[in-house]
């Protein structure tokens, strides 16, 4: 795994847990974790449960003992790292964004097909696809239970940015973020929104926002150890990111992201209106999945609140007893359960590399929107292989 963090913790404990949980086809073993400050990475690697700490990637993906590279660094990195990984024959794991920009995206896909004919697969790490309750809704969805979807509307929503004093992070710093709300979190409703829809997403209209255009700089980083500074750093991303959007069939979705949501912690949250029904669901409550069915008799109809923790739901064999919820970390698990799967059978799970392109160019899309006043901006039609997995 290159590099640690709060998705390094996470990403660990999904490779700790999957095989132990999940009968996988193949052994999985932790065997290095790279970092470049090398006392925090090999305080992760001790926490964490890998067997050994480095700092250089370059050698770590050369090594023959290595076949997966779990990329989880910030998304200014990922292109170089993911590219190197696959030419040199390693299945890639790239925890979301794809990349920074549309080119480097593009670079990356390209490189996965090409792995692709040597039988590496390359997955993305959109992994709310697999918080089961969504899984659930998507197979809903797919099986005609709302019938024509008419209308969308997606949120992610999250206030840790509400204090004008929160210091500048690199999730701040459009070099190394690539955007702000958009990239980090609109990313996700955008993705699941094509997953759960099986469509793609063509036009967008939209407005970008910054609210606190500059904080302080973390005393880290000016060599000031332990003390608080006066220096400030300007804020070069979006804060807010609200926008329209045109499915394929033509239906509208609306869709917000931002980090200025007092009183949101997390909360991802879509629903989807049909012509026979609707789906809704919320990532703070996330074992509960709300069902609407226009076909019911008008006196027993209005949103089924359905407990995603049955043994016939996605991904719940290998846990509890039904009734017993599952949390956040959950979904990184079945994300290595489906990525082990796919490495033995051969074949790439979703997300892919070229759906993740396709993400990018909705973000792009939508940028180019609100620099110019918000208009109507298509979407790159892209490739075939971009097609929404389901």
């Amino acid at each position: 795994m290159i590099g640690h963090g709060f998705m390094g913790a996470a990403h660990s404990q999904a490779w700790r847990t999957a095989p132990r949980v999940f009968a996988l086809p193949s052994a999985v073993e932790m065997s290095a974790i790279v970092g470049r400050n090398e006392a925090a990475v090999a305080g992760a690697a001790a926490a964490w449960g890998w067997r050994e700490a480095a700092s250089d990637w370059r050698e770590v993906i050369a090594r023959d003992d290595i076949d997966v590279v779990d990329i989880v660094t910030p998304g200014h990195s990922h292109a170089e790292i993911a590219i190197a990984a696959l030419q040199a024959g390693k299945h890639v794991l790239c925890e979301k964004p794809l990349a920074n920009t549309v080119a480097e995206a593009e670079r990356m896909a390209e490189a996965a097909r090409s792995a692709a004919e040597r039988r590496i697969v390359a997955m993305l790490g959109f992994t709310y696809r697999r918080v089961p309750a969504l899984s659930l809704a998507r197979d809903l969805i797919a099986a005609g239970r709302i019938g024509r979807i008419q209308q969308v509307r997606a949120a992610y929503r999250q206030d840790w940015l509400v204090d004008p004093r929160a210091p500048l992070s690199w999730r701040l710093e459009k070099d190394k973020a690539g955007a702000g709300a958009l990239g980090d979190i609109g990313g996700h409703a955008v993705d699941l929104v094509q997953f759960l829809t099986g469509q793609r997403i063509e036009r967008v209209t939209g407005v970008l926002d910054t609210i606190v255009t500059e904080r302080p700089v973390e005393t880290e980083r000016v060599g000031i150890a332990g003390v608080g500074g006066d220096e400030m750093g300007p804020v070069t991303v979006d804060d807010v990111a609200m926008f329209t959007a045109r499915l394929e069939s033509g239906a509208l979705a609306g869709f917000e992201a931002t980090r200025f949501a007092t009183g949101r912690k997390n909360a991802l949250s879509v629903e989807l209106s049909g012509d026979r029904g609707a789906i809704a669901f919320d990532l703070e409550d996330l074992n509960v999945l709300w069902v609407y069915d226009r076909d019911a008799p008008a006196t027993e109809q209005g949103f089924t609140r359905v407990v995603v923790t049955e043994p016939g739901h996605p991904y719940l064999e290998g846990w509890w007893p039904a009734g017993h919820m599952l949390g956040y970390e959950h979904a990184f698990s079945h994300q290595v359960k489906d990525l082990v799967e796919g490495i033995a059978s051969g074949t790439t799970p979703a997300p892919s590399f070229d759906e993740g392109l396709h993400v990018q160019r909705v973000l792009a899309a939508v940028e180019e929107s609100a620099s110019a006043e918000a208009r109507w901006v298509a979407v790159s039609a892209g490739t075939a292989g971009e097609r929404v997995s389901r």
